[in-house]
This record gives structure tokens, sequence and C-alpha cells, in this order.
């Protein structure tokens, strides 16, 4: 007799079919039994080839783990047995991912073509669309695509799946700017509201959606993308068991995310209420031209009893650019999704490649006539890499250039005083721009290069209605506090508290701070200090032009006295270079930073929304 071999219960549970009967030669791994255990069915095997001698239960009986439900005596079975190998179908689709597949499907642009063709017909591209542009090929993960709008108690679950498909949002995470970084592309969270679905309005599920992802977002600190198109809040959702919806998480948590991750908000077209409360609280906002930002629709100002309007009567780009709630205005979406990729660029890293213009040309970029104004932007963009420079509010605190920028690849940022607009005098909104660029450079450890060219302060009792004193000390105050490494070149003009205030408060906070051989100095304007200073001077001066050929004179003695040159053998200042080393002299400085660990959490509360 051979040897007898046992088949076991592996668990308890319920006999449910035996498969053998006695005398059967049964094979190593050959199924015997198959039990059911907490609703699932497990296929019993024999764990060795021989004769079925025994079967000890039934179908229908419950037995113990351990138990045995079969007995074989060891033998060899034939090679003459048939046994069946089963094949796959790799290509076969059961019904059930089929089902699933078709699902996912209904949500997409080739199964929508009336919702695609009235994108077409504003000159709009779709949601899908724009996000497949920002993200790369093959990298985009998918929250919540399933989802339909809670509206099951008034609307059949086929119409919400035809026609809610997602919730009217988009929201996932995939990489971004790989061409520019390869091997390293970050990755990137994205949320999109969905025109075509309820006009982009913000639903129960798709504020549930903007929670999962601003959580994961947080969680592993992604920049964040949003395009915002929508008209706010959804008053047609029956399915909640709440009242007002007050109590939502989106706001609160994406208010969070403010400082700890990069946030870029998108818009073409109508963004108002709800949308546009997240529009607001992003670092850089980009906007279409044919867009309308708003607190509120044409519903809500009608329903507050303030006057009945079309909805591009409200926050159109001429209001909502110089006004500063648009950071870059742009012709439409592809080139908003463009900037953005370029935006997040500099939060990335370090470029490999880079080329720069002959810097021989900053030697004339600042007229030998010290009354005559110039462009900074011309300065700034022969400084810096080649096409490297993207200016923020332009057409706001317009006295103030913000921009970011590299060097030898590097990102940086850029604070420039314009002499096109009061000679660089620093006003309430100049003030705000720059405070609030100095935050965002902090923020996520760009360091900041400071080009001063200001008479100082803006002055006058016009200027003083706009609250100065505030707004300029918040520049002081930030600039004060900010950790990120500063570098200040003075081009002209460099006096005053304005002066001061562009290089954080004194010329000793920067890491450097030089001058260009245009440079002057002092505690206020030269030709200011002279008509105060020696106001009884002038008025005893005989004619007209011995007063005038006075008044020259003393202002060339002071200009002598405050120039570069002089300014720097009192050591106020660390040098006077030639222009051409602007570059070396930002970079080898730079360089001497010890580089910025990834950081786990924030390194301030938040970035101001202003």
């Amino acid at each position: 007799m051979g040897t007898r071999l046992e088949v076991t219960a592996p668990m308890q549970g319920t006999i449910v079919e035996v498969l053998v009967s006695v005398g059967d030669a049964v094979r190593r791994s050959q199924p015997v039994l198959i039990m059911e255990s907490m609703k699932l069915e497990h296929v019993v095997e024999a764990e060795g080839s021989g004769i079925v001698r025994d079967l000890l239960v039934a179908a229908g009986e419950t037995v113990l783990e351990g138990q045995v439900l079969a007995a074989l005596e060891e033998a060899e079975v034939a090679a003459a047995v048939e046994t069946t190998v089963e094949t796959v179908d790799l290509d076969r689709i059961r019904p059930d991912l089929a089902e699933v597949v078709a699902r996912h499907a209904v949500g997409l642009d080739a199964a929508r073509p009336a919702s695609v063709e009235r994108r077409r017909k504003v000159g709009r591209r779709t949601t899908r669309e724009n996000v497949a542009d920002l993200v790369d090929d093959g990298t985009f993960v998918e929250y919540g695509p399933l989802v339909v709008a809670a509206q099951r108690r008034r609307r059949s679950l086929d119409d919400l799946i035809a026609n809610t498909p997602g919730d009217g949002l988009v929201g996932g995470i995939g990489d971004i700017n790989g061409d520019l970084f390869p091997g390293h592309a970050s990755r990137c969270a994205v949320v999109s509201y969905d025109y075509t679905v309820l006009a982009g309005t913000q639903g129960a599920q798709n504020h549930r959606k903007k929670d999962r992802v601003f959580e994961l977002t947080e969680r592993l600190g992604l920049p964040l993308v949003v395009f915002t198109e929508g008209g706010g809040g959804r008053p047609g959702d029956t399915d909640g068991i709440g009242g007002a919806g007050l109590d939502c998480l989106a706001f609160y948590l994406f208010a969070r995310l403010s400082g700890r991750v990069p946030i870029v908000a998108i818009n073409s077209g109508y963004c108002f209420a709800g949308n546009a409360a997240l529009l607001g609280c992003a670092d850089v906002v980009i906007a279409a031209r044919d867009s309308n930002i708003g607190m509120g629709g044409p519903a809500m100002i009608e329903g507050g009893g303030l006057g009945v309007y079309e909805p591009a009567e409200v926050g159109p780009m001429s209001v909502q650019v110089p006004n500063g709630v648009v950071d870059i205005e742009v012709a439409d979406e592809a080139e908003a999704v463009a900037v953005a990729k370029q935006y997040l660029s500099y939060f990335q890293g370090t470029l490999e490649s880079w080329s720069c213009a002959d810097q021989r040309l900053l030697r004339s970029a600042i007229p030998e006539n010290r009354l005559r104004t110039y462009d900074v932007r011309n300065v700034i963009n022969l400084m810096f890499d080649t096409d490297s420079v993207l200016e923020l509010r332009p057409r706001f605190g317009v006295g103030m250039i913000t921009a970011l920028a590299r060097i030898e690849g590097r990102p940086v940022g850029v604070i420039a005083n314009n002499p096109n607009h009061l000679a660089g005098a620093i006003d309430s909104d100049n003030a705000d721009k720059a405070a609030r660029f100095l935050q965002l450079c902090d923020a996520f450890d760009l360091p900041v290069i400071s080009l001063i060219d200001t008479p100082g302060m803006m002055v006058g009792p016009e200027v003083e209605k706009t609250a100065l004193v505030r707004h300029c000390s918040r520049l002081f105050v930030t600039g004060a506090n900010i950790s990120v490494p500063m570098v200040s070149i003075v081009l002209r003009k460099c006096y005053g508290l304005g002066a001061q205030a562009m290089a954080a408060g004194t010329l000793k906070a920067p890491l450097a701070t030089v001058a260009w051989p245009t440079g002057e100095f002092g505690g206020m304007g030269l030709e200011g200090a002279v008509r105060l200073g020696y106001r009884k001077e002038l008025e005893a001066a005989g004619s007209d032009q011995e007063r005038e050929a006075l008044y020259q004179q003393l202002v060339d003695r002071m200009y002598q006295h405050g120039k570069a040159l002089s300014t720097g053998t009192y050591f106020e200042i660390d040098d006077v270079i030639d222009p051409a080393e602007s570059r070396r002299l930002i970079a080898r400085t730079l360089a001497a930073v010890p580089p910025v660990t990834r950081r786990e959490h924030k390194k301030r509360p938040n970035i101001d929304t202003w």
C-alpha cells in the first residue's frame, strides 16, 4: 500500500461541492473540493498525486480548520491521464470591465460632441484639452471621474451619468515640464471646473472631489493649478443632508495651501462667486482677455437689489488687470497653460542650458545724462537669462517691476523701480506689489535681486489719502523678515527711505549691495536737498540767471559727493562695478548660499492675497 495523503480544510467553512469520486486518479494541485468561508469560495487542492480512497465530507457540511476532508493513496498518476490547460485571452474584455470602460468613456470629449461644439463656438477649449496640455502625456491620474451631480432625488441616474460627468470637475495629479527637467519632472495637482456641466458651478460632489485633491496636494507638497471658469455655488443639488452648505471644507483646505505649495489660477470666460473666491486665494492669477471675474455674478447682484447687469459687465479685464487682481493677462487658454508651465518651472529648480545677451550692452543701458529716463525692462532682459523673465502684474503698481527670472539657469525673483513712472518713487500700490512679491519669493526659497533707482517714497497730500504711511511701511516689515538671500544693484538714484525699503531696510541687509557708475546716493533727491538746504543762499542771489547758476553749482557739488565712487569710499556700499559684471556678481554671490533642503512644513503662515 502507498503512503496515505490527507486533504485538509485550510479554514472553517462549508463544503460547496466535491469534485472527485472514490477511485479517481488525482494529480498534485488538482482541485478536490470547493468550500465557502465568509461568503467567498475557496478551491481545496491535492498536495500530492494518488488515488482517492476516502471522501469524508459531502456538500453542505460545515468543517473546521485542519479537518480531514479526503484521503488519497500516494501513487504515480499515469501520464495518459487527460489534463486540461486553461488558456487566457489577453484581449478579452469581461462584462464587468466593459461596463467600467463604457462608464469612463461617457465623460470624455469624444462622447460629448455637442458640448465640445459649444466650446468651439465661444473660442475656448474643453476642460480635458486644457488638462492634457498642462500635464505631460500619459502621466495624469484622475480622481473621481465616475462621480455625478448630487441630484438623484430629481433626476434619473442615467440622466446624471450622461449630463453631469464628474459633477463638472476634473481633478488629479500628473507630471509637468518633463521636457525642461528630464528624469526628474515634478508632479503637479490639477483641478479644473468644466463649464459644459451645469455651467461649471460648485456642487456637493465636486466640492468633495476638490477636498480630496487639496488634501493630497498638502500631504505630498505638490504645486497646484486650478482652472476656475464657472458660476459659483449651485442651488439645484438635492441629495445633501445639510442646510446652507457653509460647512464645506474646500475653501478652508485650499486657503491652507497658501505658502505651502505654489498655486496657480487660470481663467477664461466667466468666474463668479465661489469660483472667484478660489481664484483670489492663488499665488498668481493668469486670465484670458475674455475673462470676467467677480465675487458675485449678475444673479447675485440683481438679488441684492443692486441693479441688472450682463455677465460681461462684471469684472472685465479692463478692470481686473490694472487693479491688480490678475497677475498675467493672456490671449487665450493655450497661452495661459504655457505661461502656467513657465511660472511653475521657477519652483522646480535650475535649468542646465541657458544663454544671455552680450553683457557689454548694459554699459549703455543707463543714459549718461542723469536726468534722462530709460526703460528698466530693457536692463532686466539684458541682465538675466534670455527669454527667462516672466513679469507679474505689469499694469498694476506700474512704478515697480516684479518678475521671475533666471541667472545661469537658477531661478530668482526680481524687484526693480521703474523710472518712467513718478521717476521711480514708491507709492502705496508699488509698495504692496513689491511686499507681496517678497513674500512669494521667501515662501518658496527664491533669492531676490533688487534693482534700485528711486528718489524715495512718494510724497504729497494726494498720495497720503491712499494710506501711504501704512503701505510703504509694509515694504520695510516684509523685507526685514524674509530669509532668502538678496543682492541689490543701484542702477542710478538711491535716495532716502525708498532706497532703504528696496534693500530690505538697509543697504547692509543684502548679501551684496553694489552700484553701477551711474549710481547716486543721498538722504533725499539732490535737487530737493539743494532747494531746501540752501534756500537762503538761493533767495539772496541777484538775478534769476545768478540764482540758477548757483543752484546748478550746488547740485553738481552734491552729486560729486553722493555719486557711486564717492559713496564707495565710505563703505556705505560694497563696491562699484562694471555693469557688464552684474551677472557674474549675482551668480557668484548666490553660489555661496547653502542649498535649501526639501521643506516638509510651511516657512511662512501664508502669502498675502494682495
